[in-house]
């Protein structure tokens, strides 16, 4: 295995880090029900710790709120003093001093340990960023940390760079935590955000390597660029590569279900080679390819305009299409499927539409909305967590 500095913390990390938002799970769709196996998780954990990876990643809401626990058990018995554990408190459970409090003591003995090595404010929204800062909430990290609760304080980030860059550049950040992969450089917070985090000495973690797995099987059509490619290497280890070309890069998360998918990507990151520089010019060109190809697999042409909303029933059209895109551009439903989880519980789900017609009259694509609609939800329905 092979580590990176985090930061400026004076700390190492092993680069590839397990990400605990998508262990094993025993569905069961007649009761509507997705527990953790906590055996097969253990096993996952355990092994991950004993081969080499220092970095393991969970939330409060992750599993239902049983992510930490079952990371707590299976690192206690004297694997924890080897781990680095990184948890996150939503700024939406933050509703009081005293709760803010409570989650992370509730965090504490969940992960069976005195500390966190990283607590960061979870999936920091636009929207919620002037509260955050209003209600002071960094500072009441602060005082965890002065009472050694904490060693450092980190941020998740889901959105745009201009937003990104506002949060990075108001407080010295120990580090922060943005989704990208080769589809991403110019979405999510972009390749800009990585520099600007290495600029400012700021720990960088990367989340959804692989988008959620959905790079991992390439259809037929991008999986012949990858073979017309010299050396051959696995999508998902092309994947990784291009975020181990950034000498940025502290730690990169993968969400590894199965210790086949865990033995595989620890063989990828104990590689001599994988490190800043990985990636040649002809490597870069290949995966553009790549990403040219996928780009142009798209199902429902909708631009995300927003000219069909606001929606009278609340159905997020944009949002929908675009999951039910990507699903048919990697091949892939279970990460559009869980986002749509998110969508449904927000209430802004595809079976709300009423078929009024009124977002089709206002289309710029003259796109059939209401049959799309039908087709997406039917095809994005289902995810229990």
């Amino acid at each position: 295995m092979l580590y990176r500095n985090y930061g400026g913390t004076g700390r190492c990390v092993s680069a590839l880090g397990l990400g605990c938002m998508r262990l094993p799970r025993d569905v069961n769709e007649e009761k509507g029900e997705a527990p953790v196996n906590r055996e097969k998780a253990f096993e996952l954990i355990k092994y991950a710790a004993d081969n080499g990876i220092t970095y393991f990643d969970t939330a409060l809401g992750y599993h239902g709120g049983a992510s930490e626990a079952v990371l707590g058990e299976a690192l206690d018995g004297g694997r924890r003093e080897k781990a680095q554990i990184a948890t996150k408190q939503p700024f939406s459970e933050m509703k009081t001093r005293d709760a803010i409090r409570q989650n992370l003591e509730s965090a504490l003995k969940k992960l069976r340990t005195s500390y966190v090595d990283v607590y960061l404010i979870h999936n920091i929204q636009k929207s919620a960023w002037e509260n955050i800062k209003k209600r002071r909430i960094i500072e009441e990290f602060e005082q965890f940390r002065s009472e050694g609760l904490i060693r450092s304080i980190g941020f998740s980030y889901h959105g745009q760079y201009p937003a990104f860059k506002e949060i990075l550049d108001f407080y010295d950040w120990d580090m922060c935590q943005i989704q990208q992969n080769f589809m991403d450089t110019e979405r999510e917070a972009t390749e800009e955000a990585i520099i600007q985090a290495g600029k400012k000495g700021c720990a960088l973690v990367i989340m959804e390597p692989l988008r959620g797995g959905s790079l991992a099987f390439p259809p037929d059509p991008i999986k012949a660029v990858y073979d017309a490619h010299t050396p051959r290497r696995t999508p998902v280890e092309w994947a990784f590569r291009h975020l181990l070309n950034y000498p940025q890069t502290s730690c990169i998360l993968s969400g590894m279900t199965t210790l086949d998918q865990l033995k595989r990507n620890i063989e990828i990151f104990s590689q001599a080679d994988a490190v800043p520089g990985c990636m040649s010019e002809e490597d870069k060109k290949m995966l553009a390819q790549v990403k040219a190809k996928y780009d142009s697999i798209v199902t429902v042409p909708c631009t995300g305009c927003g000219y069909c909303m606001p929606c009278h029933q609340g159905v997020g059209i944009p949002e929908v299409f675009s999951l039910y895109n990507e699903g048919n551009m990697f091949g892939a439903f279970d990460q559009p499927r869980r986002g749509y989880m998110w969508t449904t519980r927000f209430h802004h789900e595809a079976s709300r539409c009423v078929a009024c017609g009124a977002c089709e009259k206002k289309c710029p694509q003259s796109i059939e909305i209401i049959k799309n609609l039908q087709i997406a939800h039917e095809a994005l329905k289902g995810w229990l967590e």
